[in-house]
């Protein structure tokens, strides 16, 4: 069990970016799956993108795609979501999280998007997305 900080989350102007920051402690980058999830007060979680372990495979949902890339920097031992051509829609609390290896992320099928196969989540950070 390590521990996930978020950072970089504020308030943006449709059509602007973010790049939030996800600093890992206690975890290598190569031994998890990583995953990026959001969350509006009233509806669950929605896992909206995810990196294997390998970092060879990268997945996002379809509200995402062509937006949004995750990436990682193993020297700093951070994984990020840079978000761009951001919409309202897109207003949520963002969480990272983390799942050892064997990962769930792939490129055909949605199982990064069940939140119960990670171990470590970071506290979250809020983005909103003015209209």
């Amino acid at each position: 069990q390590g521990q996930l900080v978020e950072s970089g989350g504020g308030l943006v102007q449709a059509g602007g970016s973010l790049r939030l920051s996800c600093a890992a402690s206690g975890l290598i980058l190569t031994d998890n799956g990583f995953a990026w999830f959001r969350q509006v007060p009233g509806k669950g979680r929605e896992g909206i993108s995810c990196m294997s372990a390998s970092g060879a495979i990268t997945n996002y949902d379809d509200s995402v795609k062509g937006r949004f890339t995750i990436s990682r920097d193993i020297a700093k031992n951070t994984v990020y979501l840079q978000m761009n051509a951001l919409k309202h829609e897109d207003t949520a609390v963002y969480n990272c999280a983390a799942d050892p290896v064997p990962d769930m992320c792939y490129r055909n099928n949605d199982y990064f998007k069940s939140d119960w196969g990670y171990e470590t989540w970071g506290q979250g950070t809020q983005v909103t997305v003015s209209s």
